[in-house]
């Protein structure tokens, strides 16, 4: 059962509670932290992507197209949407010779807000290279230029491209495709659904991969490299994902999903952990992630300090007052 990780107070009354579960393992599967179900079953939605790149990287996508670290990158990301992200979502596919008519993803606002004000005050519109999911998009195109597949298609779950993904996916989340349940995501992309205990696992084996065979291992080893090296094109500003990789220096890699799932490596330690907030609420993921890495012994007090901003959240009113706080109560 989901247990309280935060209290949302006002004039120093709890006003509203957020439950959820949390779970860290080691690549072996051992729980070595948790708070409520472990087993919670529920979608990944983009959390997923750091290893739904994993097939165009094996099938040296990467040295095919000459994509940089931050394209990979950006692959992995639910990007904000900002100039540099639309960039390079429009080199990947000049590499790979495509327009902007082969992606599925639908247009969609900029997650960062100054980004889309900045577009509809210049009176422009939101793009398919605006949307969050645009670069695991162009990923699967690329693949699928590699593999000679039809490329219109490539976001259906009978795409064969998507076979290659569903299987990467449940391979490092120690299970078989067929114990994914498949849905169908805001982007059109197919999503998984699984224990968070085992989304767990597969982000220990992204903070250390030795148990898979070289070539799989490689390529989670050049993908946890480009994320963690190029950490504003996996989220962008002001954003959680970006700040923790920059406050460690890599030393953690984060990625956040959709209706509360926040996934974490550890690199240095070799763990990985799940946290799913039982609303679907965004608010609570900076004190909570933060403070169960704290616990975990994960930062120092130097990044803990960095990361202060998103640890000790207060909100303020429109007239900037600070009225309350987001307090974790791991």
């Amino acid at each position: 059962m989901s247990e309280i990780l935060a209290h949302v107070t006002r004039g120093g009354a709890v006003e509203c509670i957020h439950r959820g579960d949390l779970v860290v393992t080691d690549t072996e599967g051992k729980i070595v932290f948790s708070i409520g179900d472990p087993q919670k079953h529920t979608y990944w939605r983009s959390a997923a992507k750091p290893f739904q790149v994993i097939p165009l990287v094996e099938a040296e996508g990467m040295k095919r197209f000459d994509f940089s670290g931050r394209e990979l990158a950006l692959m992995t990301s639910s990007h904000g949407g900002e100039e540099t992200h639309v960039a390079a979502v429009q080199s990947i596919l000049d590499k790979i010779g495509l327009t902007a008519d082969a992606l599925e993803c639908g247009a969609a606002p900029p997650m960062y807000r100054r980004a889309a004000n900045k577009i509809l005050k210049e009176g422009g519109s939101f793009s398919v290279f605006t949307n969050a999911c645009s670069g695991k998009h162009a990923a699967i195109l690329a693949l699928a230029k590699i593999r000679d597949y039809p490329v219109e298609g490539y976001s259906q779950p009978i795409h064969p491209a998507q076979h290659e993904v569903l299987r990467a996916v449940a391979d490092l989340a120690g299970l078989m495709p067929k114990d994914l349940t498949i849905g169908i995501d805001g982007c059109g992309f197919p999503v998984f659904g699984l224990p968070i205990y085992n989304m767990a696992i597969a982000y220990a084996h992204l903070a250390n991969p030795h148990r898979f065979p070289q070539s799989r291992r490689s390529a989670l080893e050049t993908i946890a490299m480009a994320m963690t090296a190029h950490p504003h094109y996996v989220a962008g500003t002001n954003r959680l994902d970006t700040a923790l990789m920059e406050a460690t220096g890599g030393r953690i890699l984060a990625k956040v999903g959709s209706e509360g799932v926040y996934n974490v490596s550890i690199t240095d330690q070799g763990l990985g952990l799940t946290l799913k907030i039982e609303d679907g609420n965004f608010r609570p993921f900076g004190p909570v992630i933060i403070e169960a890495l704290k616990k975990l012994n994960a930062l120092t007090p130097t990044e803990l300090e960095t990361l202060h901003p998103h640890h000790q959240v207060y909100l303020q009113n429109h007239r900037k007052q600070t009225i309350g706080q987001i307090i974790p109560t791991l």
